[in-house]
């Protein structure tokens, strides 16, 4: 199977066989609308927007618009997995785009860099030839990755800035989002927000019927699968990054979100 595959679409995208299965797809749109649905919520990019989706996504009723133009970028999923520079810029990424897979490139700048980039890891992958093709492959996507992690950046806090402004419910899940890894008791976001836990709970169960504890655990519970699956990180450097007191007492809490220990999760991952 190929690592990388560039197109250059117009009207639609040819999609690679199993696309979802095996690949990252990115979609930098230059003309026209492309629709689609996204863990069950309708979204539409256009022209000067980023559409991501991670492998293994749910994606339904995709469509575009008959000026549809677009680069489109597929990685298989292996390849750019095992070459993530930054374990934590990885997990923040990956929560975010899969709550908002479209992201708009503000800065002409990083539209160029994004085409250019696009380009670059597909010439190297191209360069089989080249004596240290497997070394200058990896850091391609490296420096690719970085890259788009700057734009990523620039985004999150333009929508921090925003949702701080917002209601009780955005500010506590722009918290959790944020301090989820260190944080899982319901009054440290009470406090933050100067209300009390029980009014919390009160607000997010108006919100979305699930309470803040759940919430926190489920964020909780998807970075602990994150790392878990990073291999090169051992149980005992995931409970201190979470700052749990002891490596039992994180064995204890992973026990209770998963079903299984630490150890067991990896050996199912074998």
């Amino acid at each position: 199977m190929e690592k990388v595959i560039l197109l250059e679409s117009s009207g639609n995208v040819k999609f690679p066989k199993n696309y979802l299965q095996h690949f990252h797809t990115h979609i930098f749109c230059t003309r026209g609308r492309i629709n689609f649905v996204f863990n069950n919520k309708s979204y539409s990019a256009k022209a000067g927007e980023f559409v991501f989706w991670f492998a293994g996504s749910q994606l339904t009723d995709l469509s575009f618009s008959t000026n549809f133009k677009a680069h489109v970028l597929f990685v298989e999923r292996d390849f750019l997995d095992n070459n993530i520079p930054d374990q934590i810029w990885s997990i923040d990424v990956i929560l975010h785009s899969r709550a908002n897979p479209i992201l708009h490139l503000y800065d002409k700048n990083d539209k160029v860099k994004v085409v250019s980039n696009f380009s670059l890891l597909n010439k190297r992958f191209l360069e089989s030839g080249h004596r240290f093709y497997n070394e200058t492959l990896q850091l391609q996507m490296q420096l690719f990755l970085f890259d788009m992690w700057h734009i990523f950046a620039a985004e999150y806090e333009r929508r921090k800035r925003t949702v701080e402004s917002g209601t009780l419910y955005e500010q506590f899940m722009q918290l959790v989002h944020e301090h989820c890894m260190q944080e899982r008791e319901v009054q440290f976001y009470a406090n933050q927000l100067h209300i009390t836990a029980k009014h919390l709970n009160y607000v997010c169960k108006q919100n979305t019927d699930v309470t803040a504890s759940e919430w926190i655990q489920r964020y909780a519970k998807e970075r602990i699968i994150l790392l878990l699956k990073k291999k090169n990180l051992t149980i005992a450097e995931i409970a201190n990054q979470m700052e749990f007191s002891s490596r039992s007492f994180f064995t204890r809490y992973v026990k209770k979100l998963l079903g299984v220990t630490p150890s067991e999760f990896r050996n199912r991952l074998a």
